[in-house]
């Protein structure tokens, strides 16, 4: 896998979640066997609209040049997932959501497992 597949793969699942919990976090909550307050639809709202940011990042950097810029994206995303793994393995273990959760837990690992490994294995020419 390139760097520039992992970025598109980032991209259109931030978007995909990110859109979904913008336009309609209670019902995503839901699925996950959640509720949401009316001040946790704004929260869920607020970090849907970080999805998208983070979305068209990584768009836009799959297609660029490896630098300081491309790498510090890279960092970004590692400490961010690495950070969602761990606390959507606390909650999924908690029993904070259902079953669908371990979903959340996989796909936070397999993206820090991959921009961890084009940090710290493997540092591309390019994107």
């Amino acid at each position: 896998m390139t760097l520039k597949t992992l970025f598109t793969i980032n991209a259109v699942v931030a978007v995909v979640f990110g859109i979904a919990f913008a336009v309609a976090p209670v019902p995503l909550m839901s699925l996950y066997g959640g509720a949401l307050t009316q001040a946790g639809t704004v929260v869920a709202q607020l970090f849907g609209a970080a999805l998208v940011g983070f979305a068209v990042i990584s768009w836009l950097a799959r297609g660029a040049a490896y630098s300081d810029a491309v790498r510090a994206i890279v960092v970004g995303f590692v400490a961010g997932d690495v950070v969602g793994f761990v606390l959507s393995l606390l909650g999924q273990l908690s029993g904070a959501v259902n079953a669908l959760g371990w979903s959340t837990v996989v796909l936070y690992l397999l993206l820090a497992v991959g921009f961890g490994y084009f940090e710290f294995a493997k540092k591309p020419v390019t994107a």
